[in-house]
Order: C-alpha cells, then structure tokens, then sequence
C-alpha cells in the first residue's frame, strides 16, 4: 500500500552524468514516470563541485546524489529509491514475495557496497593506484560473486521478469565494467541481463550520454 503523499514541488536530483548513483535515481524516478529537476554537481571542475559548502549542507559526505523529495533530503541512492517505491505509484521497484525481495537486497547491496565504492574516485584518489587496474580487479572480484548469484535468480530480469531495484543497481555498474575494460564475455548472464535493461525507455533516458550536464563528446 503506497503512502498518499500531496507533491508540492517536483523532486530535485543533484548529480553527476556520470554518477552511477545519481543514474540509479534517475532509472528509478524514468520507471516510476516521476517528472524532477536535475542539478549537476560538477565531481572534477574546480577540485569538485560537491567539496562546496552549499552541497555539503545537501550531502555531508560530499557525495552524489542529494534529492530533495517530499520536504527532506535523501542523499543514498538505495534509500532514494526505496523511498519512492513507497511512496509513488506505478511498477514495484522491490518485489512484494519476501524471498523474492532479499534477494533483490542482496544483488542491490552486493553493487553498492561490495563493488562501486571501491572504484569511486574519491578511493582511487586517496590511495594514488593505477585507476584501470584497481577498478577492474574489484569489478571482477564482485562480478565474480554476482554471476552465479544471477544465475539462480535471474528470469528476464535479475530477479524473475519483473524489473526491481536489482536492475538498477546493475546497468549503472556494467556501464562502469566497459568503461575500465573489463572482459564481459565472463559473465554471460550479467551481460544478458544488461543488454535486456538498455532496451528499455527508463534506461535509455536516464543514460549519462542523456543527461543536461553530459559533455558534448560524449552524448548519444
């Protein structure tokens, strides 16, 4: 049962395009067919626009995304798209079976803990590594562990053939893989189910080649 919420202001998303995090909000807000503003938070120009002490008081971990929904500020992008799922009609973004739902949980966690932060830039600027190598060899280690998982799961869809949170977390972090170069040919259900998602409208829209801050050479 969805909360009955009155919407006096469209959401606000600050990110970045490129942001696999801030992409996560947007496949979420595209499925949902929820209409917000963006406002791009530069993570490179002048040492990084979300250093300011404006976003800061957004986001106290300088990070993207910050949404502001509702009258509050969200600032994880899995509890941004919890939050909407609960609060917004339309396709169920976590599954209403209990099995069915952690599983969804621990695809969406394994992602977002155990793989993309560790080949965050604030990470790979910290410890000065050789960015390609470092993000590859963690991507591998999570996708690893994801395929076999996604083997048992996996219908159309990372969980049966209803969309969930679990492919949203997922497109954003193939799109990462490809860009360090890691070999997707090891994970023939991971490439499968992501070749299937970008087929989509929600995911086509919310693509970073899409979006109002995508530099002019990198748009589709």
């Amino acid at each position: 049962m969805h909360m009955s919420i009155v919407n006096l202001c469209k959401p606000v998303l600050h990110g970045y395009f490129r942001s696999s995090c801030s992409w996560r909000v947007r496949i979420a807000f595209a499925l949902k067919g929820v209409e917000y503003e963006q406002i791009p938070v530069n993570l490179i120009q002048d040492g990084g626009q979300q250093h300011t002490d404006k976003y800061k008081t957004l986001n106290p971990m300088r990070q993207v995304p910050a949404v502001e929904i509702d009258g509050i500020t969200l600032t994880q992008s899995l509890a941004v798209i919890q939050y909407v799922d609960e609060t917004r009609p339309g396709p169920r973004l976590l599954p209403a079976d209990p099995k069915k739902r952690a599983q969804v949980r621990v695809i969406s966690d394994l992602i977002a803990s155990g793989i993309q932060p560790l080949q965050n830039l604030s990470v790979i600027q910290k410890i000065g590594a050789d960015k390609a190598q470092w993000s590859q060899h963690f991507i591998d280690r999570g996708f690893e562990a994801l395929e076999p998982i996604l083997k048992e799961t996996a219908g159309k869809y990372c969980v049966g053939d209803e969309i969930s949170m679990a492919d949203i977390c997922l497109v954003p972090q193939v799109y990462n893989a490809e860009r360090f170069k890691v070999d997707m040919g090891k994970y023939p259900t991971i490439k499968r189910l992501n070749e299937t998602l970008l087929e989509l409208e929600a995911f086509k829209v919310s693509h970073p080649s899409r979006q109002p801050d995508t530099p002019a050479d990198l748009r589709a």
